[in-house]
């Protein structure tokens, strides 16, 4: 074994695997998996299949999910930038995925960074209703907010709160949550080392009470008969079953719903939950959890549990008109000349920055809320001008934009193009035949990149210079 493991640890392993300790021992000795979940906002599972430039194998329980080659240089390729996939670990798509979504619902995520999870509840509601994606660190949330952009995620609140404050201004307010919870990281000692560490100064009993606290804001902001995904990437039965006990015992309205199944899953341990709750049939309802072991499942150890609230989950009703009906004569002429539709009653203007905001937040206030991102950021308005943002750019697709410059991902000036270069338009190419100057949405093999600026026969970039492409490729 590559890492010594916590004595503590392993003693109690022992007795929650019982005869399958040595099979665990073993996985643990043998490298990871590496993932890649195909973005279906922006391209279909099986048509990724069929363009992909490198090796991919499915995971049985992920729809959009494959195994990836260790060698796979998976983020060095236009496709990345293009936010055709997320990279992660296979047992880590299984969360999103697990959690029912309707186009239309409110949808929050509650320790969302990186944003592995979030991309995909996002392209599940289709540029419907709403996703809230928040992390209280600030630099954190900045990431998650980087990932949810270059997937071409819009509808979208991007918040930097605790728990607590922000069931404050989201009293029941949403359809569907996700709580990722911190915790003790023991699934993934073979993938990340350092988690063993911070596991002999941050164990169970230090994560549970937090993944508590968390749980019980999360319940405040669940509307009647909505359901709550709970997740950990922890084996721990104090913070897994342990912890859905405590919100059996702090709600007794929840119940807890069976997953699906798949070969490999291993039921929950309700014997081992450390409970209160004198009902046998709430205490059974913890079997219905999943457990994720690496000596049973090409990934890495994880816990989910979906609950739902009491009640009836009433269809999304009408949000009413929004507040202000806003007219912006430059983004008027500029969306005209190139074909794009936004909403004229989601439009607003702060500070000269132009946004769509998602229909739940016309009438929602978060003043005083801390966030980083409300709805689409659509470009900046000023000196009787619009200069396009580059999530506007991601959001769109080339059918849908009257001007596009198309390359295909194996010519060399894609990656000039990444890397914020001037790009010439050469005798021959399609692209050769675009007239005129002015905006035009770049693409690689039709999927867009960012924008560029027809003069007199080049292509000047407008690549957002903070996702540059600083690293020589090719």
């Amino acid at each position: 074994m590559a890492t010594k493991l916590p004595e503590a640890f392993l003693e109690y392993m022992k007795e929650l695997l019982g005869d399958e300790y040595e099979a665990y021992l073993n996985s643990e000795r043998c490298g990871g998996f590496r993932g890649l979940r195909v973005n279906t906002s922006k391209v279909e599972a099986e048509k990724f299949e069929e363009i992909s430039p490198f090796p991919l194998k499915r995971i049985p329980w992920i729809p959009n999910g494959f195994y990836l080659d260790a060698d796979a240089t998976a983020s060095l390729h236009p496709y990345y930038a293009a936010g055709l996939y997320y990279l992660q670990e296979p047992s880590a798509m299984t969360p999103a995925a697990f959690l029912p979504i309707r186009e239309g619902e409110r949808v929050l995520d509650l320790c969302a960074a990186p944003g592995g999870k979030a991309t995909e509840l996002a392209a599940r509601l289709k540029g419907t209703g709403l996703l809230v994606a928040n992390d209280i660190s600030n630099s954190r949330a900045k990431g998650l907010l980087k990932n949810l952009e270059q997937l071409g995620q819009g509808n979208i609140l991007v918040t930097c709160e605790s728990p607590e404050r922000l069931a404050s201004y989201f009293p029941e307010f949403f359809d569907k949550i996700l709580v990722d919870a911190p915790c003790s990281g023991e699934g993934m000692f073979r993938k990340d080392t350092s988690m063993v560490k911070d596991w002999t100064e941050h164990g169970p009993d230090w994560y549970a009470p937090i993944q508590r606290e968390i749980a019980e804001q999360a319940v405040r902001m669940l509307k009647p008969g909505g359901m709550l995904l709970y997740s950990t990437c922890t084996f721990s039965p104090r913070e897994n079953e342990g912890t859905v006990a405590h919100l059996l015992e702090y709600d007794p309205s929840f119940q807890v719903l069976p997953l699906p199944e798949y070969e490999g899953f291993a039921p929950g341990r309700p014997e081992l939950a450390e409970h209160r709750i004198k009902e046998t049939y709430l205490l059974r309802q913890l079997e219905h959890c999943v457990r994720i072991y690496p000596h049973r499942m090409q990934g890495e150890g994880h816990f989910l549990a979906l609950l739902q609230k009491s009640g009836t989950l009433l269809p999304e009703g009408s949000c009413g008109k929004s507040k202000a009906s806003f007219a912006c004569p430059e983004w008027e002429q500029f969306a005209k000349a190139l074909g794009i539709h936004i909403p004229p009653e989601s439009l607003r203007l702060y500070d000269g920055k132009l946004y769509s905001l998602p229909k739940p937040l016309w009438n929602h206030s978060i003043r005083g809320l801390r966030f980083l991102r409300t709805g689409l950021y659509l470009g900046d308005v000023g000196k009787k001008r619009f200069t396009p943002s580059q999530p506007l750019a991601m959001t769109l697709r080339k059918d849908t934009c009257a001007a596009y410059a198309d390359f295909a991902s194996s010519d060399q000036r894609i990656i000039r193009y990444l890397k914020g270069e001037t790009l010439l338009l050469e005798d021959g190419d399609p692209n050769a035949e675009l007239s005129g100057s002015g905006w035009c949405l770049v693409c690689v093999d039709g999927f867009p990149l960012g924008w560029g600026k027809l003069v007199n026969g080049q292509l000047r970039n407008k690549y957002y210079p903070g996702w540059r492409w600083q690293h020589a490729v090719g």
